[in-house]
Formats: structure tokens, sequence, C-alpha cells
């Protein structure tokens, strides 16, 4: 009879799933709810009669502050105390949350969301590093898949939530909202949620943080200069440029140190590496088709924002009932098996948008978003605990920030290249129709939203230039679609080539081991 495993995990290690659930539920839930209010936000009678450029800094502004400080948000959890991150980041978001809500300009809309993106970038680290913490080795991978699907359940409530409220009340209803959930993640934390720190942080490398900071901020302050106004532009590639040297200076200087704040060697791990480099390449893919797939639904079929809020369902779904099933299929079938088939329904699914047309029956999206859904439900939780099992517990929050700093940086430049692609072919194929004054036309191309505004004061014109505008943005989405499938066939590329197959994960002892005789 074989005797047990003793189990080395917290005695309320679900219960505190639970609480981390609703904590990450909250920062997931803001970004697509977002997604549904931006063309009530627009509307100068409804919203605050935003600008496209102010919409997409509403976005960025998020996005730009929390991929830039994921990375040190995760090594001060760890130094100073993952409870205390996770407390500290949920209420500069709820008050953040507060002030977006009420917000009377998109200028201080931008900031609010600026200072939300501070608020996510403690909280979304502490959540993965706790449940490092307080679950052991075995069961570790089944805890990462849950969180996973808290995930595909946010992006469910999201759109859904969103598109009721916005129906019913003013469009600041879509940031209150997070103040009640920010309240009672506070409580259960407080009641449920140990404290966990590093027991032997080391002397703290300031200069690693600071060009970590610097060169995350870059990076991603060009990926959106370069989406708004093209990658050849001088903004664009020498922030770029520059973001990239100050990040390879970085990790010349963290190979150097005595302690680091990141372990470069842990790139020799070649898991470790392909489990990164899948998770950026799935998220460039996905998070681009997700940017298109919004203004496909509400510009051109016309969906309110509850009808297409609820259109991406099926997407989460497919998350939410696979991902914590995950761990089982990994154990069965190896990480390699796994993520390459999850990897591949992601690709079936984003190469579906190129036979989606102005007239598609809208099942056809429902099936794309759902396959792609499921698809990602077996990539991301094996990518994300081989990240985790290449740590110590106490080293946790590193091996987060990690994860997510390539998860935010991968989907800011999913968006930003396949928007610019969008924006540019759609411009090369919208024809306005004779009579269109130069002004009204010049606004028409600079996207979709522009020519249905110029619609609404077109006259005998508007119906032209709407199929026109149509016409050109679907031709537009079908180049995009083939750019994020190409991604994902290069995160299967990975997955095959350096993936383990069917074997027990290692050990961090073990990893470290390996990092060694691979280096």
């Amino acid at each position: 009879m074989t005797k047990a495993q003793p189990q080395t995990g917290h005695p309320r290690r679900w219960a505190i799933l639970g609480v981390l659930v609703i904590s990450l539920l909250v920062v997931v839930l803001d970004n697509t709810v977002l997604n549904v209010a931006m063309r009530t936000i627009a509307d100068p009678d409804k919203g605050l009669g935003a600008t496209q450029s102010e919409l997409e800094w509403a976005i960025n502004s998020y996005t730009l502050v929390f991929a830039g400080l994921l990375f040190t948000a995760g090594i001060l959890a760890d130094r100073l105390g993952r409870r205390l991150s996770l407390v500290a980041g949920l209420v500069i978001f709820g008050l953040a949350s507060l002030i977006s809500a009420y917000a009377s300009s998109p200028d201080q809309l931008i900031a609010a969301r600026a200072v939300m993106g501070l608020g996510a970038a403690a909280v979304m680290p502490a959540t993965l590093s706790i449940i490092a913490n307080v679950f052991d080795p075995l069961e570790r991978p089944r805890a990462i898949g849950v969180w996973a699907g808290a995930v595909g359940l946010a992006v469910a409530i999201g759109p859904v939530l969103g598109g009721l409220l916005l129906e019913h009340f003013w469009w600041g209803s879509v940031f209150l909202i997070n103040v009640p959930i920010v309240v009672i993640g506070l409580v259960l934390v407080a009641v449920l949620v140990p404290e966990s720190r590093d027991p032997k942080p080391g002397r703290i490398d300031v200069l690693g943080v600071i060009l970590s900071i610097v060169g995350l901020t870059l990076l991603t302050y060009g990926v959106i200069k370069g989406g708004e106004d093209g990658f050849g532009e001088t903004a664009a590639w020498s922030t770029l440029t520059t973001g990239l040297l100050v990040l390879a200076g970085f990790v010349l200087y963290e190979r150097r140190i005595t302690f680091p704040s990141l372990d470069v060697r842990l790139f020799a791990n070649r898991q470790f590496s392909a489990s990164t480099g899948i998770i950026g390449l799935v998220f460039f893919a996905a998070m681009g088709s997700m940017f298109f797939g919004a203004f496909y639904l509400q510009m051109v079929r016309g969906y309110g924002p509850l009808a297409s809020g609820a259109l991406f369902v099926p997407f989460a779904l497919g998350q939410m009932i696979f991902a914590p099933a995950s761990s089982s299929l990994v154990k069965r079938f190896g990480p390699k098996a796994v993520s390459t088939v999850g990897l591949l329904l992601v690709s079936a699914a984003l190469s579906l948008w190129l036979f989606i047309g102005v007239d598609t029956p809208i099942a056809l999206v429902a099936l794309a978003f759902f396959v792609q859904g499921v698809g990602m439900a077996n990539v991301m939780p094996p990518a994300t605990e081989a990240i985790m099992s290449a740590l110590p517990r106490e080293k946790a929050g590193v091996g987060s920030a990690v994860s997510n700093t390539i998860r935010q940086l991968g989907g800011a430049l999913g968006v930003a290249v396949l928007g610019a692609v969008v924006s540019s072919v759609y411009r090369d194929h919208l024809t306005t129709p004779a009579g269109l004054p130069d002004a009204a036309a010049d606004v028409a191309h600079e996207s979709i939203a522009g020519a249905y505004a110029v619609a609404g004061q077109a006259g005998p014109a508007a119906p032209a230039l709407l199929a026109g505008a149509d016409s050109a943005f679907v031709t537009a989405m079908h180049y995009a679609a083939v750019g994020s499938t190409v991604f994902a066939l290069l995160g299967v590329l990975v997955a095959v080539l350096w993936l383990p197959g069917r074997r027990p994960a290692a050990t961090p002892a073990e990893v470290h081991d390996l990092q060694l005789a691979d280096a």
C-alpha cells in the first residue's frame, strides 16, 4: 500500500484561492467592461465626447503604468509582503475607479485610468505569488488552472454587466461597479489571507528596479505610439529602440551582481523561456483579435453594448470550463501535447475570422470565440505553472511578475500592431461617395467610427458611405486575422520544439540543477 504524500499546503488554501479570484476579477473585469463602454464614452451627450485617440489613451494609460510597474511590484511584494501588496493595490484600484466614474473630461478619465494601472500592478502578481505560497507543488497546477478560469469568468461577466449598466445608467457606472467588489475583497483578504514574504531578500537592487521600470515603460509607450502613428515614425521606433537597449542593459547588469532582481539564468532553462514566449505570442494574437472583433460587432453589425458583450461569453465559457481541467491533461499527456493542441485551436479560431463578412451568421463569430477560449484554457495554465515552478516559493512574486509582464506586453503589442494593420488597410480600401466634403472624407478615412459619425450628417450619401466603410473594415479585419493566426502558429512551433513531453514537472530545485547544466 502506497503511503500518501504529506500535504504541505495551507489548511485554508482553497478559501484563500476564492479570495484571490475575487481580487483578480475586479482587475480583469475593468478592461472587459471598458471595451463595451467606448462608444458611449465617445458620445458627446451620453458620455464625455472622447475622440478615438482619447479612447485609445483611456485604455493605453492603464496598460502603460500596469506593464511598466508589474515587475517592480512583484519584487516589492516578495520583499515587503504579498498580502500588503494585494491590500494596497486593491485600495488604490478602488479609489481610482471611483474617480474614473465621476470624471468630467477625457483627460481626467485618462489620468484616473493610469492610477488604476498602478493598483492593478500591485494586485495581479500578488494573487499568483500567494497561490504559489499556499499550495504545494502537487496541487499548484490545479489552483493555477482555477486562477486562469477566473480570467474567463471576468471576461464573461464584464461585457454583459457593462452592457446592462450602460442601458440603464450613466457611463460612469461601469467603473463604479468596481468599488463594492474591492470592499468585499479587502474584508476577505484581511480575514483569510496570510502574510508571506521572502525570508532572505538580500540587498535591494535599486539600479535594476529603475532600469526595469524605464525599459518596460519605454517599450510599452513605443508599442502604443507605433499603433497610433505607425512604427516608421520617429517617436515610435526611437522609443522602442531605447526601451530595448535599456532592457538589454538591465539583463547585462543583472548577470553581474550578487543580489539581482531577476536571475536571468532562468532563461537558460528551455521550458521557462518557451513558456514565457508562448504567453507573449498567444496574447499578441488573442488581444489583437479581441480589438478588431469589438469594432466589428459594434460598428459593422450594429450590436449595442449588451448584445456585443454577450457574444464574448462563449470565449469566457471555453476558458472557465476547460482551464481548471488543464492540469489533469498535462499530467496525462505532457505540457508539449496539451499546449500544442491548445495553440492549434487558437490558430483555427483566429483563422475563422477570414470567413466572417458583413452578413455572416453571427453563430460563426460565437464559435470562433468559444474555440479560442478552449485553446487558451489549455495554453495559459501549463505555461504559467512552468514559469512559477522554476522559482522557489520565496521568489514567487518575481515569477508572477515575469508572467504577467509578458502577458501585458504581448497583448499591448498585438493591439498596436494589428490595430495599425486594420487602420492602414481600412484607409487604403475605403472609397468615399462623390460629393462628400473633403473634411468629412478625411474623418471617415481615420476609422470606421469616424465614418459612422460622418454618416449621421451625410444625408443621401450616408448609405453608400456606410456600405463602403463596412466593406473596407472587413477587408482590413481579414488582413489582421492573417497576422494573428501567424503569431499563434509561431507559438505552436515554440511548443513543439522546446516544451517537454510526457514527464513529471520539475521541482524548483530540479529546475535550478537543470539551469546550471544548460548554462
